[in-house]
């Protein structure tokens, strides 16, 4: 009887949570109109965050048109629209 091995895979990024990329997102948005570096982002973030997690929330952030980065660094871009806008507000 011949008995296969099972290589396990061993996944070499982190995917980073629902809210780990709420709170990105969310000092980005607050920082509306200012150009960040990561280093400035990542002080103004409430809780520490991975490098490598931190790249892949901006690559999908900017994927998602949601941020612009530049030269001068990461800035807020998402705006919503006016009548999307008054239905939140209200809710």
């Amino acid at each position: 009887m011949i008995v296969l091995k099972k290589e396990k895979t061993e996944n070499k990024f982190h995917s980073p949570t629902l809210s780990t990329i709420l709170m990105v997102e969310a000092v980005l948005e607050d920082n509306e109109g200012v150009y960040l570096t990561i280093p400035e982002l990542k002080k103004r973030l409430p809780k520490q965050v991975n490098h490598n997690t931190l790249m892949q929330i901006l690559a999908y952030l900017e994927e998602s048109n949601k941020i612009s980065v530049s030269l001068k660094g990461i800035t807020w871009a998402h705006k919503l629209s006016p009548k999307l806008k008054r239905s939140l507000e209200r809710t």
